[in-house]
């Protein structure tokens, strides 16, 4: 595959956040897609534990001044960016006071789950997508990694359903990083957004936590990819029901498997 448009959006990258599962694909996937002779953007939330100064992050004007409602609150949309210069790649960072200048990513010191992690993810995910658009740079797919960035199937599936990104097809990398307990019980006054239905959001309603979450991203994307050697039992059973193509998990040393995957699931939708 050559040639092709790949915008990830991640939960958690390296080198500025600690190895892990998601973190250390997110850096080396888009690296050797990129290098495969295909065009690639890398989101990530700009967490307040990433230092600015250290990996040399810098806000980009252009992008940036976006003001983004969430149950009827305005919330600056910052953009920054920052390079890997050993894989000429550079990483382009979601941020915002209000939801991202903490020390911790989803949990605070005690290990109790942030109560704003809904509106968090809402924000991540049209932040991603509204700077995609402004960078006029239209993506062919759309790789989410990491159950924060799973606002973004329904996003464009839904509210950018007639927009210029439409097109874009989502793929999901499961990964073991649940979270406990549920959302906000007002996550549906929260996603309030354009061409939104009741039908499109009554099975996550229901009971907003992690599996149901998860179940909900999955509905809305065109191909998953398992990206751990063991997932949620119920989770996996369900992503093999929906019959949707699926790649098993993969050795990042061998890259290729998922840039076939990628053609696999663009030829599908031609």
């Amino acid at each position: 595959m050559k040639n092709a448009k790949i915008l990830f959006v991640c939960s958690e990258i390296a080198p500025y956040l600690p190895e892990n599962d998601v973190s250390v694909i997110c850096r080396q996937l888009p690296q050797a897609v990129q290098e495969m002779g295909n065009e690639i953007r890398t989101f990530v939330p700009h967490y307040g534990c990433i230092n600015d100064r250290r990996h040399q992050l810098h806000e980009v004007i252009r992008l940036s001044g976006v003001n983004l409602i969430i149950d009827d609150n305005d919330h600056p949309l910052l953009i920054k960016v920052a390079s890997i210069s050993a894989a000429r790649m550079q990483v382009y960072f979601i941020d915002n006071e209000d939801f991202f200048r903490r020390k911790y990513l989803f949990v605070d010191d005690a290990g109790i789950p942030f109560a704003d992690n809904d509106e968090r993810a809402i924000f991540y995910a049209r932040g991603v997508l509204e700077t995609a658009k402004k960078l006029q740079w239209i993506p062919d797919i759309i790789h989410c990694h990491g159950w924060f960035s799973f606002m973004v199937p329904l996003f464009l599936k839904v509210a950018y359903k007639d927009d210029i990104i439409k097109n874009s097809k989502i793929v999901l990398s499961l990964y073991n990083d649940g979270f406990e307990g549920t959302f906000s019980d007002t996550l549906n006054r929260k996603l309030t957004i354009k061409n939104l239905k009741p039908k499109h959001i009554e099975n996550l309603i229901e009971k907003p936590d992690y599996e149901h979450f998860i179940k909900f991203a999955i509905d809305y994307s065109d191909g998953i990819i398992f990206g751990a050697n063991q997932i949620n039992q119920e989770i996996d059973d369900y992503a093999r029901e929906k019959e949707k193509p699926i790649l098993e998990h993969q050795d990042i040393d061998d890259p290729q498997n998922y840039a076939n995957f990628y053609e696999k699931i663009l030829q599908k939708h031609d």
